[in-house]
């Protein structure tokens, strides 16, 4: 006798195989990549420029469970190429260890998740959640790299909003000084975590009410533009109520309206324009299951690919231990050059300055002076290998560190291929007060590439470990105090002109014993 089973639950039993399978995997990934999900947690809580990828994960499992009726109409299927996808995934963390870039990390992660969803469920699925799991990206922190950028565009719509309301303001670089008070717009004043949020959820948005391609790029227009003026007619309204109170009222005002109460403001009417623009209906349907019912080709059983994309993910951290365990060889100690017409003097209290290299495996700051007056600080950091919290290149590393008393002006033209910025502080406690400007000029090695570019130096620092021999990561910062009559940046040159040139200064510093 034949027993006909309805299609209905047949799909049913199917789903609940493949999701246990799923569910499996994915915790299993999540446990072989703790660090980085300890880590990428962490920014959610702790940053407020990424706190809203705090609000992802529950938003993809909306989008999600508003699709169940038509997923369950779609067969699942254990496919084999999405393994292709988990390798993907896992070559891009792979790549990022490598070279200690976190974002590359945390996007390999959340791509080999991706993969274990299209290799436990097959093309079909994937297809019904192509939404949803593009929007999954959104969970990884991005976009640091916006707030130089911002901030200048920042400072470019105040400071005209500030002499239209009649305030006498000037700027140089990111500070402004307006009335009584200084400014500094410094990288929480960007809007960078303005724009960021505003991205995300427009980008939602674009999704869940327009059908119109048209219509959806132009509403993540003004996702971009609005929040950036905002934030600039934001930073006038914090100078012009100082201008009218005082710095510390105005302060508190723009913490409470910008927290909690402005970017919901600018939300909501960023919404309202666009309402009667809306051509998608909140019934229709995601997609067509009808269209999703071919068979694939390529499929297998279930658990094989489960155990599949483990093994798959799990190559890549092994590989990514071998290639890191390499050291380059370093002397026990090492010391600062003699440089011709430059003599060794004591450090100067009043504008004491440290770039930060945490984990270096020799560190050195000294300060050299000649007869005409000139005076450079000089700091060497070196690193055999490099690891993460220990790294060449990294946020809030070099420098400046994160919270520092030193402050970004502005950057400024290349010194002699090394990349130079204009910093400022006050003096050091104890030290007669007044404000100190310097100019540092950075410049780092890896293998034979020499560099003042930080992306290059992670390229470097890829190639390197992938195809040569293990060398040393080094940093070189010269820096020199501005003073009336003497201009830095000429302090500098000069102090290059007798040292040599910066690529073959390092090596001479790493590879000599003391």
């Amino acid at each position: 006798m034949t027993i006909a089973l309805p299609r209905r639950s047949f799909v049913a039993t199917a789903w609940t195989r493949h999701l246990v399978v799923l569910g499996m995997s994915a915790a299993a990934l999540l446990l072989i990549f703790r660090s980085d999900v300890r880590d990428i947690v962490h920014l959610w809580w702790t940053s407020t420029t990424f706190g809203h990828c705090l609000f992802i994960a529950p938003v993809v499992a909306w989008l999600v469970w508003a699709r169940r009726a038509e997923l369950g109409q779609v067969r699942p299927d254990a496919w084999a190429p999405g393994l292709l996808v988990v390798a993907a995934g896992g070559m891009g963390w792979m790549l990022g260890e490598i070279a200690g870039v976190a974002l590359a990390r945390q996007l390999g992660l959340v791509l080999m998740l991706e993969g274990a969803v299209v290799t436990t469920l097959g093309p079909n699925v994937a297809r019904g959640l192509l939404f949803p799991l593009g929007y999954a990206f959104f969970m990884v922190p991005f976009g640091q790299e916006l707030e130089p950028p911002l901030q200048d565009v920042t400072v470019a719509i105040t400071m005209p909003l500030l002499h239209l309301f009649g305030v006498p303001a000037v700027v140089d670089g990111v500070l402004i000084h307006a009335g009584r008070y200084y400014f500094e717009v410094a990288e929480a004043c960007s809007g960078a975590k303005f724009v960021i949020s505003m991205i995300a959820f427009g980008v939602l948005v674009a999704n869940q009410c327009f059908t119109s391609w048209a219509r959806r790029a132009l509403f993540m227009a003004v996702c971009v533009v609005v929040p950036v003026i905002a934030n600039g007619v934001r930073a006038f309204g914090t100078i012009y109520a100082a201008h009218l109170t005082s710095v510390e009222a105005a302060t508190g005002f723009d913490h409470i309206v910008y927290g909690w109460v402005f970017f919901a403001i600018v939300m909501a009417g960023v919404i309202a324009i666009a309402w009667r623009w809306f051509d998608r209906s909140p019934d229709d349907p995601a997609f067509d299951p009808a269209a999703l019912q071919a068979r694939p080709r390529l499929t297998m059983e279930v658990i094989a690919a489960g155990v599949l994309v483990l093994a798959g993910a799990s190559v890549f951290p092994a590989t990514a231990a071998a290639i890191m365990a390499r050291a380059a060889p370093l002397p026990a100690r090492i010391g600062l050059p003699d440089v011709a017409g430059w003599h060794r003097v004591d450090l100067d209290p009043r504008s004491a300055w440290s770039p930060y290299h945490p984990g270096a495996d020799h560190f050195l700051l000294g300060r050299y002076a000649n007869a005409a007056g000139d005076a450079v600080d000089v700091s060497v950091a070196v690193y055999a290998s490099q690891q993460e919290g220990r790294e060449l290149v990294s946020y809030g590393t070099g420098v400046l560190r994160e919270d520092d008393r030193w402050v970004r002006v502005a950057d400024l033209p290349a010194i002699d291929g090394g990349r130079a910025v204009r910093i400022v502080a006050d003096a050091a406690p104890g030290n007669g007060g007044g404000e100190v400007e310097r100019v540092v000029a950075t410049w780092y090695r890896v293998g034979d590439t020499v560099t003042g570019d930080d992306a290059a130096v992670k390229l470097a620092t890829v190639k390197m470990r992938l195809f040569g021999a293990p060398q040393p990561g080094i940093a070189l910062h010269l820096s020199a105090v501005a003073s009336p009559g003497r201009d830095p940046r000429g302090v500098i040159e000069r102090f290059i002109a007798s040292l040599g040139e910066p690529g073959d200064a390092m090596l001479r510093i790493a590879e000599t014993p003391r």
